[in-house]
């Protein structure tokens, strides 16, 4: 006979875990949804997450320290190495892009042999402006806390425009103090 079944007298005997079983569902006709009316969509539906509690809302209020990120906090610091630059450089640095990357490229330069590059620049070429680029990671893990991390970002900076000027740091910044 079946597996739970028996031969004696048609009672099926009880599953081997000792719960009965459970009745199986009966057959529920699929019925379509009823199409939207026009006056159905006019108000907006609020929607709510899975298990009912609503929208979240922000983690930390926009006046609180730590509402900006790593990211964003690290941008404002290379804006702020580029103005203090360009104070002296703006009319060499006109048309100049800066620009900050999470990581390098695989494809390192010939020249880049020695590790990985914490900033690149890139001269002006066929129509494109000179651009500098600042990688925050391998910056971020250069650094010890965050004021030495302001000075290594002021100092790649730095670094990058002399290369893209064709000067020395010193002459970009004479408070470069190179590492």
């Amino acid at each position: 006979m079946g597996l739970f079944g028996s031969s004696r007298g048609g009672q099926p005997t009880p599953p081997p875990h000792g719960r009965p079983r459970r009745p199986r569902p009966a057959v529920v006709p699929f019925v379509a949804p009823a199409l939207p009316t026009p006056q159905a969509d006019a108000a907006p539906a609020r929607r709510r997450d899975r298990r009912g509690r609503g929208l979240r809302g922000p983690l930390l209020p926009p006046g609180a320290p730590a509402h900006r990120s790593r990211s964003e906090r690290f941008d404002d610091l290379v804006l702020d190495a580029v103005e203090d630059v360009e104070r002296t450089w703006a009319r060499q640095l006109a048309g100049t892009e800066f620009a900050v990357e999470d990581v390098p490229p695989s494809d390192p330069a010939p020249w880049e042999a020695g590790g990985v590059p914490l900033g690149r620049c890139f001269p002006a070429h066929a129509g494109q402006p000179a651009r500098v680029v600042v990688y925050r990671r391998p910056v971020e893990l250069r650094a010890v806390d965050d004021e030495d991390l302001a000075d290594l970002v002021h100092d790649v900076v730095v670094e990058q425009i002399a290369h893209l000027l064709a000067r020395t740091p010193e002459e970009i910044d004479p408070h470069f103090e190179g590492r």
